[in-house]
């Protein structure tokens, strides 16, 4: 194991990286139009949405996106998106699937400042918060979405109890992401003592990979451009892109991706 490995399984130290990359990500994307910061979703044959040209870019970013969120109708729903990044799948749901209100929460201050200034969408909302301690009342939310961000939360059961906490009863709770095999076991145990219940689960590592292949040329284009190149390759690997650590891992199944749908009793 490398030390920067060692230093990740350390939960307070990979908060703490977190909390620095985020924010150097944001300002070195800065007019890019990045507006994901997600790995990406296809299917064969293709999932086939109809995107408005502004959208057609980052398609297969939003596909994640809708296969995470219409596992419910959210329709008139209350929606709280933990970790929203650069606010593009907050934006793409809210436009297409007319919730009452929809939040985007982050850690990362630079992040919401930027989606404040660039998403101007009626019923939605961002907001600087920790994932680990939610700003919101109990049982105030109809569901609550999280892709791709709780291989980064320093407690996970943590997070998964405070869910629990501000959703109503009979709300959902949204859910995919990522871990090693070393870490399966773990979080495993900790989905199945999650103070919800399980609706549905669906392993989509395939769909997560063709995603990564159809984002590469973009992903590989932007790293050169706007990383210093000692980052380059911790940026391929953020990215996904194809011989990188996480894109091997995922397509020699030592890494899973999954996506779930939780229900408060």
């Amino acid at each position: 194991m490398s030390l920067l490995e060692r230093l990740f399984a350390i939960p307070t130290v990979r908060k703490a990286i977190w909390r620095l990359w985020y924010p150097f990500l944001t300002r070195r994307l800065r007019g890019e139009e990045e507006l994901f910061l997600n790995y990406a979703f296809e299917t064969d044959p293709p999932v086939g949405l109809k995107l408005d040209p502004a959208d057609e870019p980052n398609r297969a970013c939003i596909q994640l996106y809708h296969h995470v969120a219409t596992q419910i109708d959210l329709r008139d729903k209350n929606v709280l998106e933990v970790s929203c990044g650069h606010g593009g799948g907050a934006s793409w749901l809210t436009r297409t699937l007319q919730p009452a209100s929809y939040t985007g929460l982050d850690l990362n201050p630079t992040g919401i400042a930027f989606c404040q200034q660039r998403h101007r969408v009626p019923g939605l909302s961002f907001k600087q918060g920790d994932a680990q301690k939610l700003p919101f009342p109990d049982a105030s939310l109809d569901a609550v979405i999280n892709v791709e961000a709780s291989h980064c939360f320093p407690d996970f059961p943590g997070f998964l109890a405070e869910v629990a906490r501000v959703l109503k009863p009979g709300g959902h709770l949204l859910y995919a992401d990522f871990r090693f095999r070393d870490q399966f076991a773990e979080w495993d145990a900790t989905i199945a003592q999650a103070p919800l219940q399980r609706v549905q689960t669906r392993d989509i590592r395939a769909e997560v990979l063709r995603g990564m292949e159809t984002n590469a040329l973009r992903s590989e284009a932007l790293i050169c451009q706007r990383l210093p190149g000692f980052l380059h390759s911790l940026g391929r690997d953020f990215a996904g892109l194809p011989g990188s650590r996480v894109y091997d891992a995922l397509k020699s199944h030592e890494l899973s991706y999954r996506s779930w749908c939780f229900r408060k009793a």
